[in-house]
């Protein structure tokens, strides 16, 4: 039988999105953000953020729909992050799941979040090599993953953040540097005119496939205060940063794959769009031997078509879909693709 459309809807942050995929091909999706709502505040307030959702969340279905010029009778299931995220928006995404795999009469799947970031890349470059290492670089997570079969085997952490993840020290360093939020994409642009040696910032965790940004967040910070009543030379400061995380992050993986014998390294997340880890990642796996695969812009931030992409494998791969009574974890682990909580009788969901 041909394989079903799948439905995936992503509400675990700012962004609202849904994705249409069929055995590997994206469809169509489409995105709502409510970042500029949370940029007065330098960060993510979460009511205003579960408020965007519900707002969002039809009109970016039919969008999607539209884009691949289907109807929702045409879904034949719905995957949603059920986890890791902020809780409000979670449920607000787990509710609109459910109403539309009830309505349709298909089945729903749960899904974590990282795992979607993975599965990004398979709508790119196709089925992830068995095994491959994968470098996720969000927001909220940094870890060095051993990959085989994504929808049916655990996933093995070589290396996790102990602290804040290089999103977390972009956005943090950005604001003690006077840059906009979100502080990713604004050190990326202000690095273009700096100097990467300028500032002798320091490398995390040299022999461990862990990883602490936390001190070069406060190292970064202290040079910014040091130059309090003169001008501060912003670009050779973001330059430098931008330089030390991405030098952390490559050199971590390329050791893990050589470690492990994997010729593949995915690098996945938000901070897979920034351009020096994009370009060191290749330079190095280009000297090691190495096929690097990387997901198109689009799709490293969060997206509905990831998620999608998940629920696709794990419809293919026939896995149980999520029971009627599935919850949100907000804080979940990685361990598998498909997150099927569900709350303790008598309680509400996190």
């Amino acid at each position: 039988m041909a394989s079903p459309v799948v439905l995936g809807i992503e509400s675990s942050c700012d962004e609202t999105g849904v994705g249409l995929v069929r055995h590997g091909r994206l469809l169509g999706h489409a995105l709502a953000s409510s970042m500029d709502e949370h940029a007065r505040f330098g960060g993510v307030v979460p009511e205003i953020a579960a408020r965007a959702h519900l707002h969002a969340l039809t009109p970016v279905v039919r969008r999607a729909l539209d884009e691949a010029g289907l109807r929702l009778s045409d879904v034949g299931a719905v995957a949603v992050t059920t986890g890791p995220g902020l809780s409000g928006a979670l449920q607000v995404g787990l509710a609109g799941a459910k109403a539309l795999a009830y309505s349709l009469g298909v089945p729903l799947h749960g899904v974590h979040h990282l795992a979607g970031h993975v599965a990004a890349d398979t709508l790119e470059h196709g089925p992830l090599p068995n095994p491959c290492v994968v470098l996720i670089v969000s927001g909220g997570h940094t870890s060095l993953l051993l990959v085989r079969d994504l929808a049916r085997d655990p996933i093995v952490h070589l290396g996790d953040t102990l602290d804040d993840a290089a999103g977390e020290c972009f956005d943090k360093v950005a604001r003690a540097f006077g840059l906009p939020y979100p502080g990713g994409p604004a050190i990326d642009r202000a690095a273009r005119a700096g100097d990467p040696r300028a500032v002798p910032l320091p490398r995390p965790l040299p022999g461990s496939y862990d990883f602490s940004f936390s001190g070069l967040k406060t190292a970064a910070a202290r040079w910014a205060e040091a130059h309090a009543g003169r001008a501060l030379p912003v670009a050779d400061g973001a330059a430098s940063l931008q330089e030390a995380v991405a030098d952390v992050l490559t050199r971590k993986a390329v050791a893990a794959c050589r470690a492990h014998g994997v010729a593949t390294l995915v690098v996945v997340g938000g901070v897979a769009a920034n351009s020096r880890v994009r370009a060191l990642a290749e330079e190095r796996c280009r000297a090691a031997g190495i096929t690097l695969r990387v997901p198109p812009l689009r799709l490293c931030t969060d997206n509905g078509a990831m998620i999608a992409a998940v629920g696709d494998l794990l419809v293919r791969a026939g896995t149980a879909p999520a029971p009627l009574d599935v919850s949100i974890d907000p804080s979940a682990p990685l361990e598998y693709a498909a997150l099927h909580p569900v709350a303790a009788p008598g309680t509400a969901a996190a």
